[in-house]
């Protein structure tokens, strides 16, 4: 049986196949599903959404190095599992939590741009097999002198400096 997003993946594909789009708007999929009775889903429970409201809070809070004036992120989350569920467990930075936590945090974010970056190598490298008379799109994974020119452009509130 497939799963709700398999099913979801057909349903973009019946609704470009029916409308002859080749790029689609999400909103226009979900009127089109509805009208085809796709079930509109169960309102969100309050305190899961309430939850991550709290963690996106958490999340944006940005403070500022009181030595270098550079803006770093406060709070952190380490992903556990929790009663078959995974769940954040969020920490602040001043707080000083153990390094093995905050390694922890750091690893796991990193594992997350490293997903990213699998999955882009393998949508390029799909792209560039299949348009052999196209010249190949090659990008570069070597974001080191991305992060240093980031660091470095940031204004005192840690928004990207404007000319």
């Amino acid at each position: 049986m497939a799963t709700k997003h398999q099913q979801m993946q057909r349903i973009i594909h019946q609704f470009k196949y029916e409308t002859g789009k080749k790029e689609v708007d999400m909103h226009d999929v979900v009127k089109w599903a509805i009208a085809h009775g796709w079930p509109l889903p169960t309102p969100a429970d309050p305190l899961e959404r309430l939850a991550q409201e709290f963690s996106r809070a958490a999340r944006e809070e940005i403070r500022h190095d009181e030595a270098t004036g550079k803006p770093y992120r406060a709070n952190h989350a380490i992903v556990v599992m929790r009663d078959d569920k995974q769940s954040a467990w969020w920490f602040d930075i001043d707080e000083d939590p153990p390094r093995e936590k905050m390694l922890r945090a750091l690893v796991q974010r990193r594992e997350q741009m490293v997903g990213d970056g699998v999955q882009l190598a393998l949508d390029a490298d799909h792209w560039n097999s299949t348009h052999l008379k196209d010249e190949p799109i090659q990008l570069s994974f070597d974001f080191s002198l991305d992060v240093e020119w980031g660091k470095n452009s940031l204004d005192q509130d840690g928004e990207k400096k404007t000319g």
